[in-house]
């Protein structure tokens, strides 16, 4: 799958499309629907979010995929700053932004002539999970919200560290900040190579090996997405707690589909624990964090189809 979209399904539609966010930030896309689909009817639809640091090439073109086989219209897209989308400096991250990019996503699906604007949903795959559960506290459009392999990136960022080693990190993403004013450009140190590699080094601890069995060799690599942010972007997110009013997403249902061998199902659990009702939890069986990116006998595509279908009326 390197560079170039996975394969498509002869019965599936895919096309390219632009639209702009709040902030006037060129987003690219890409909508899938059923080639056979009436699109003089109006359609429940739903946006998928990439993986943290990753694109639309990297996951949600097979969600995109799978879910237009099982009738519904859906919308890919790079987060701004990444990919084909529009914003520089590139590589740049930013928790406001990013989630925002959900909300623009419902305003360009609830233009088309074939789409039910009061049946969207979301679904966001690793760190855009928290981006798409951040934008469903404020934005009621989204009328259900699911995320695979969920990273709450505002918590990650943080990494449980105590205050000291809190204030050190920030003394030197400080000092970085004067280092970047001066060069006139942010630091962008990717970490995956330009170009796949056969095998993960065997010295590599998880769980960087696994980052790596995805994005550094074919199973997932993109020249889009070498991997991290702009060094300064942690800064961002340790300020803005993604999660802060998840409660407040109820009376909209969530579906949480985490890996049982996910080295990240705590994030899954403990937003769970902070949701109100309707809410699930769904474990699937012999997967890891990355295998609910790609992997078509691992992702539920039949359960998550059916929570949207019953969810989204």
């Amino acid at each position: 799958m390197s560079g170039h979209i996975a394969a498509l399904n002869d019965s599936v539609t895919r096309k390219k499309v632009v639209y702009k966010n709040r902030y006037g930030l060129e987003i690219m896309g890409e909508l899938y629907y059923a080639k056979d689909m009436d699109l003089t009817q109006k359609h429940p639809a739903l946006i998928v979010g990439a993986p943290y640091g990753g694109v639309k090439e990297q996951g949600p073109c097979v969600y995109g995929n799978e879910l237009a086989q099982r009738g519904f219209v859906v919308l890919t897209f790079d987060q701004s700053f990444m990919g084909e989308s529009g914003g520089f400096p590139r590589n740049v991250s930013s928790p406001d932004i990013f989630t925002e990019n959900f909300s623009a996503a419902v305003d360009f699906l609830g233009l088309q002539t074939f789409v039910d604007r009061e049946k969207i949903g979301a679904i966001g795959i690793c760190g855009s999970g928290g981006f798409a559960l951040s934008a469903a506290q404020m934005d009621t459009r989204i009328k259900a919200v699911a995320t695979a392999s969920m990273y709450d990136m505002s918590v990650a960022v943080r990494g449980g560290q105590d205050r000291a080693a809190l204030q050190t990190v920030k003394t030197q993403l400080a000092a970085q900040r004067w280092k970047d004013a001066e060069n006139g450009y942010p630091e962008y140190l990717p970490g995956f190579p330009e170009r796949p590699i056969e095998e993960v080094p065997a010295n590599i601890p998880e769980p960087d090996a696994e980052w790596m069995r995805f994005y550094a060799v074919k199973r997932g690599h993109h020249p889009n997405a070498r991997g991290g942010f702009t060094t300064t972007s942690a800064l961002a997110m340790m300020n803005f707690p993604l999660l802060a009013h998840i409660d407040e997403i109820s009376p909209r249902p969530i579906l949480f589909v985490v890996g049982d061998q996910a080295h990240s199902r705590f994030f899954s659990e403990n937003a769970y624990a902070a949701a109100l009702e309707p809410k699930e939890l769904y474990e699937v069986a012999d997967a890891e964090h990355i295998d609910l990116y790609d992997r078509t006998d691992r992702i539920p595509f039949d359960k998550l189809a059916e929570f949207f279908r019953s969810n989204l009326k």
